[in-house]
């Protein structure tokens, strides 16, 4: 039995296990560990389902009564899914640990504001919850949009078991590839610890939706972000893109 520490979890035991058992001589994958994970910071991601009738009462409630919450602990983002997903809400809260937010769970169970005021109203408005932990991949870090407003995409995507010593350079250019020709602002790269495993998600911001999707159609036809992008597709299942509008409240807005 043993533990492997690396930031972005996946190993290739799978792969060894298949090359020990073949008769013939083969190249090999390596277990190998990438970067390794240097801070205890994580980022949780949280995604509410509202029920269709209740959407602008959620809305409201939350925007009346969110200072209760961020009394606890640091909101980073809230939005709500323009496209991409209906009658959602998306929205990321920063932990130094995992002592930390078990610490900030318990202190708002105890809170009788937050409990009555809001928790008793918002949970009826709700169908349902998903979160998945986070951190930011080695080579990003979090970044502020150039300006107030805008809208932002949050783009996960699903890639193949292997871990990012198979995908994690290919993942890397395509994600930067459209930030050098200045056609998304990257505001922050994340992998998955917890929820869906071999995931990662990269958040952008743009002026625009409209200004999004002409930028998109440039970056079609940069040949630099075609060929990066193409060579990353080898290792993605999937991706889900969802364009997300900033609530009032909301840090990053």
């Amino acid at each position: 039995m043993f533990l492997i520490r690396d930031s972005w979890r996946i190993s290739f035991i799978l792969e060894v296990y298949l090359c020990s058992l073949s008769s013939s001589p083969q190249p090999c994958v390596h277990l190998s560990t990438g970067p390794q994970q240097k801070h205890s910071t994580f980022y949780e991601f949280r995604t509410y389902c509202i029920r269709p009738d209740q959407n602008a009462a959620f809305l409201k409630l939350t925007n009346e009564k969110i200072h209760l919450r961020t009394a606890h602990s640091e909101l980073v983002g809230y939005w709500s899914v323009e496209y991409g997903g209906l009658n959602q809400v998306f929205h990321i809260w920063k932990y130094d640990s995992y002592s930390h937010r078990a610490a900030v769970r318990a202190a708002l169970a105890q809170d009788p504001s937050w409990m009555s005021e809001y928790i008793s109203k918002a949970m009826p408005m709700l169908t349902s919850q998903d979160n998945e932990v986070t951190y930011l991949v080695p080579w990003s870090n979090l970044k502020k949009p150039p300006k107030e407003g805008g809208v932002y995409e949050l783009v996960s995507f699903q890639m193949r078991p292997g871990g990012p010593a198979v995908w994690g350079s290919a993942f890397q250019a395509a994600a930067t590839s459209h930030d050098a020709p200045g056609y998304s602002k990257l505001v922050g790269a994340f992998h998955n610890e917890f929820g869906q495993m071999n995931r990662v998600h990269a958040l952008r911001w743009f002026e625009s939706a409209d200004q999004r999707a002409e930028l998109r159609q440039k970056a079609h036809t940069d040949a630099r972000v075609v060929a990066a992008v193409r060579n990353s597709v080898a290792h993605l299942d999937f991706q889900q893109n969802k364009l997300l509008f900033p609530c009032p409240f909301s840090p990053l807005n």
